[in-house]
């Protein structure tokens, strides 16, 4: 076991790094938490760990090599795929921070273009409002944008003429994507983006990735991407790659947004409201969905039959969004 790359459960309880890696390197090994067993489709954010005294390993592979070069640990497995991996040690803003990598996220990470940094036609300085919950948010530094905090009705991302708001953008990661379509999240969300004057979704990732998916079937992600676009036209889903260029491509609609609202004069709404016209009311969860639902959360449902309008609102109720 020494000489292997061994992938086991984090025991800790609430950890958003729920699982360890075990690096073979140097007498005792390097131990770290990490988000995901493998760097599939980003680099994943790792951090340093102890291996506990009775571990439940989920993979454990021989390794071919294992280097370190500066600051850089270089990982390759005795196995056909996914055997060659990166991890990164560097120092940010005074401590450690460790990435995982490999050669195909990095060159996702990197793509082969340049984003222009060039304003957006006809404005000086776009100025963005960011919602109050949004964590980690963008600070469009390459584009000639400031920011500014603020509650959004819905979306991560506006721009507002005169105290009206103009248009929003919703940004999700591909798992964050995945997780609100599959959960019964996807409707509220979208039904609250249509009824704004301009919005849309922008996902920091390829949408070829969709079937890549390992835990969740690929083609009823495919199929619940097509029926929110098919139920709410108005809200389009953009895959945008990168987190880099979804954020220019976020830049880029926001602005071209501001110049086609003062064209049309239509920034009546007050930032915050919902008011005018109705948006599209979300289509009722599939029975299956809740009565699955019901089960987990301790509910008396059968297996068969109709399904009582009670157990509908409370699965209504737990999946109405609350934040972003």
């Amino acid at each position: 076991m020494a000489d292997d790359f061994v992938i086991a459960r984090n025991p800790e309880e609430g950890t958003s790094l729920p699982y360890l890696v075990r690096i073979p390197l140097g007498v005792d090994g390097i131990v770290l938490k990490v988000r995901e067993m493998w760097p599939r489709t980003s680099k994943v954010y790792c951090h340093r760990a102890s291996w506990p005294e009775d571990p439940e390993i989920l993979e454990q592979v021989p390794t071919t090599s294992c280097t370190k070069r500066g600051a850089a640990i270089d990982l390759v497995l005795d196995r056909g795929r996914e055997n060659r991996s990166q991890f990164v040690l560097t120092v940010a803003r005074g401590r450690e921070m460790i990435f995982w990598q490999s050669a195909r996220t990095t060159k996702q990470a990197r793509p082969n273009v340049r984003v222009p940094t060039a304003r957006a036609q006809g404005l000086d300085e776009l100025e963005i409002v960011v919602d109050v919950h949004e964590r980690y948010a963008w600070k469009f530094t390459h584009q000639q944008a400031l920011t500014r905090k603020a509650p959004l009705p819905a979306g991560d991302y506006a721009v507002e003429a005169d105290g009206a708001l103009v248009a929003s953008v919703e940004r999700k990661s591909l798992q964050d994507l995945v997780a609100t379509l599959t959960s019964g999240k996807g409707n509220y969300l979208l039904a609250a983006l249509a009824g704004l004057p301009r919005a849309a979704i922008v996902v920091e990732d390829r949408y070829s990735k969709v079937f890549d998916l390992k835990f969740v079937r690929p083609a009823v992600v495919a199929d619940a991407i097509a029926e929110a676009q098919a139920r709410f036209p108005t809200v389009p889903i953009i895959f945008a790659e990168t987190r880099q260029l979804a954020q220019e491509w976020t830049y880029r609609f926001l602005a071209a947004s501001l110049n086609e609202a003062a064209l049309a004069g239509d920034t009546e709404r007050p930032l915050g409201e919902l008011d005018g016209a109705p948006a599209p009311e979300p289509k009722p969860p599939k029975p299956a969905v809740v009565r699955a639902w019901a089960k987990a959360a301790g509910y008396e449902v059968g297996d068969k039959g109709r399904i009582r309008p009670e157990l509908v609102a409370a699965y209504v109720a737990a999946h109405l969004p609350n934040d972003t």
